[in-house]
This record gives C-alpha cells, structure tokens and sequence, in this order.
C-alpha cells in the first residue's frame, strides 16, 4: 500500500515493514480454546496445522497453551511451559524460518520461548498487569511485544464489563502503560485493543467503529476478532460458522488501520488483505 509510511519491527534483526498489514496465524496448543477447529492435541494435527498456515501463507504464527477464553482456568507454569516446549519444538522442525510469537501473560514462560527457541514476538493479553516481572523482561530481552487492553482476567472478564467511555479509556490505559513500558527501554511496541477481553458486543463494536482513532500512539495496531463471539452472536450463529463474518470484520479493521490480523483462517485473510491493498492503491487516481 504504496501511501502508507513504513512502519517497521525489528524480528530477530530482521525488519519486518507493517505499513502492508501481516496475517498472524493462531496456533493453539490448549485443550480448551472456545473455537474447536482450533484445538491442537496430538504432534500429527499440530504439524498438520503448521504446514497449512505456512501453504497458505502467514506472516508470522502466534503459539500459544493457556486458554484465554472467557471463564477460563489457567494452566500451572509448569504445564503452559511443557505443551509450548512441545509445540516449538514442532514448529521448529516443519518451519524451521517461521516468525513465531508467543501468547502467553507470565514472563518466565516469554523468556523461555525467546531463549530457547527464537521467538520474535511476545504477544500478553494482561499488557504486563498479570505479572509485574513482564515489562522489565521484555525491555530485557528487547523483542516486539503485543500490549492488549483487558478489563479484568479471562476467569472474570466477561461478568460485568462496565466503561463510562471505552474509547477514552483505553486509549488513556494505553497512554499509561506505553510509557511504563517505554522507561524500561522497551522500544517495538504493538497495540491491540483487546476485542473481546472484558468487552460485550457493544463495547467491541464502538471500539471497532473507531480503530482508526488509536493511529494517535503512532504504533502498529494487530487486531483480533477471528472466529468470537462479537461476530457469531451478533448473527446469531457459532464460531465453526463464523468465517463469513470475520472476513467481513477483518475488511473493516484494515480499511480502519489495522496492521496484523490475528486469524484462525489464514487463505481467507489474506484474501482480505489483498483486496483491501488493491482498493487502497486506487484511493488517489
């Protein structure tokens, strides 16, 4: 999108440009995501998906093994640590060059992940307020990290979301928490404004209808509403019925701004991302 002013991440010394919006295929190595498709259990389904997210072709793909569904129960460290140990591993060996992110909330398990196996993102749905050692290791460690606006925890989240202004207040959460971060040394960071995390549908379309307000932190915006309950209860539906609608939200965040759209489907993204890029390169004749 020939207009737009690059807009880089540093990956692994890599820069990667988002001013062209990247798809960001979702892994999930837990037993209980909400989206069934997408629950990964045995080594065969796990490579089968990795190979088809690679075929079909994301940017980047986020792992993660803690459910961060509404009402969710969390895994122990230990347990989030073994299954992502397993599916790196995995992915390593099928895509050994993949961009790889990391899901997870707990700062010990981001460090092991770097570490060990190259991981170029951290992506915490608690923007560092569900372990207070997550911003001083992301500054350590120096990798992008995915700031997500949450009311709540995923165990509490969804029982009684309340704002008096929801676009004034998440933008001021993240005005806080970008310069908590930023003071630690932290410089490649990304905004996601939480669809879904202590939101209802209202809430999660009002924050929609005015994405593009959040272009004022002048930082990448990665937007996630692949498959939830903001599309498939609105059209009153299920998330295995959902893709129509996703891929019609997804056309509405990159007209609005968004730079990474985080998918279950990623053939049907790109064609999103595509469109949208040609329709955008025509704004001007």
């Amino acid at each position: 999108m020939s207009h737009k002013q690059p807009q880089y991440i540093n990956l692994n010394g890599m820069l990667m440009d988002l001013s062209t919006p990247r798809v960001m295929g979702i892994l999930n190595l837990t037993p209980d995501s909400f989206f069934g498709g997408s629950r990964m259990q045995t080594a065969e389904q796990v490579v089968g998906r990795i190979e088809q997210m690679r075929n079909e072709g994301a940017d980047m793909v986020d792992v993660g093994a803690c459910s961060t569904r509404p009402g969710a129960s969390q895994p122990s460290l230990q347990e989030e640590m073994e299954r992502l140990r397993k599916g790196l591993s995995l992915v390593r060996e099928v895509w050994p060059e993949a961009v790889l992110s990391v899901d997870t909330y707990r700062s010990q398990v981001a460090r092991m992940c770097v570490e060990e196996f190259g991981v170029a993102i951290v992506n915490d749905i608690s923007a560092g307020q569900m372990d207070g050692e997550m911003f001083p290791t992301i500054a350590q460690l120096g990798v992008p990290y995915v700031m997500t606006h949450m009311q709540g925890t995923p165990e509490t989240m969804q029982q009684h979301p309340h704002y008096q202004h929801i676009l004034k207040e998440v933008c001021l959460f993240f005005a806080k928490r970008i310069d908590a971060l930023r003071k630690l040394g932290a410089k490649d960071i990304i905004l996601d404004p939480g669809f879904g995390f202590g939101k209802t549908l209202e809430h999660n379309y009002q924050l929609l209808a005015n994405l593009h307000e959040l272009s004022l932190f002048n930082l990448p915006l990665l937007v996630g509403v692949s498959r939830k309950s903001m599309v498939y209860k609105l059209l009153e539906t299920t998330p295995d019925e959902a893709l129509n609608g996703t891929t019609s939200l997804h056309t509405i965040a990159l007209l609005k701004g968004a730079n990474i759209l985080r998918v279950h489907d990623v053939k049907e993204a790109r064609q999103a991302v595509t469109i949208v890029g040609k329709l955008e390169e025509n704004l001007h004749i």
